[in-house]
């Protein structure tokens, strides 16, 4: 799929795993590197990524402007596996965390402390059942018509498989209303939550939003869709 000539909608192959979890972090801080927040750029990748491009990749998309991949989209429709792979790695990447632990500086030991203490109570209430995405751009494909397009190939394969609904898990700020975009494609926010890990980084509260969509053509997004209206 092409939204315009220099920009490419395509399904992901195992040859962009690296460059996937290179993504990953150069955005996990609020659209930044997570450098500064959490330094361990390989277990930061590995959770974010691993379900996604290892076990699951027929559900993910990218994005490439002029060959270089500037996007992705992860997604499952096998919630219930994916919980469980959940469940296991996260003891995994606990357990390495915990051994690296003493050579992490003061930033990622503090972002480790808050994963214990309260990152499980700051994560909304999501779909157990439902298929799920992730979604993260560079700066470059942040852009309507580059997010449109990656969603409308994302929404078509799930409809096309006989999916019914799906949701997506997304990052909110004042600065960036990414509530407000996935409206306009006929998301609803279910719930969110205030998250407080970047509060020594960040001066404006953010938050995690559970948006959910029913699943009504297998058509590309329109610029609103007519299920707002």
């Amino acid at each position: 799929m092409k939204s315009d000539s220099s920009t490419i909608i395509r399904g992901f192959r195992p040859s962009d795993r690296a460059a996937v979890r290179e993504l990953c972090c150069r955005t996990g801080f609020l659209g930044n590197a997570i450098d500064p927040v959490y330094e361990d750029r390989e277990l930061f990748a590995d959770f974010l990524t691993t379900w996604y491009t290892d076990h699951e990749p027929e559900s993910s998309f990218v994005i490439e402007m002029n060959g270089k991949l500037c996007g992705y989209l992860l997604g499952s429709r096998r919630p219930l596996l994916n919980q469980l792979y959940s469940f296991q790695q996260n003891v995994v990447l606990f357990v390495r965390a915990l051994l690296r632990y003493p050579r992490y500086n003061p930033a990622s030991r503090r972002f480790i402390l808050w994963m214990v203490k309260h990152g499980w109570r700051e994560v909304p209430a999501a779909p157990s059942r439902m298929p799920h995405f992730h979604i993260n751009l560079l700066p470059e494909a942040r852009k309507i018509s580059t997010t449109r397009a990656l969603m409308s190939a994302y929404l078509s394969y799930l409809y096309r498989c006989g999916e019914k609904k799906v949701y997506g898990q997304i990052v909110t700020f004042e600065s960036r209303r990414g509530e407000r975009m996935f409206e306009r494609y006929g998301f609803k926010v279910m719930n969110r939550a205030e998250i407080t890990k970047y509060r020594a980084y960040y001066p404006e509260s953010v938050y995690l939003s559970t948006v959910i969509k029913t699943l009504e053509t297998a058509e590309p997004l329109s610029a609103y869709s007519s299920s707002r209206s």
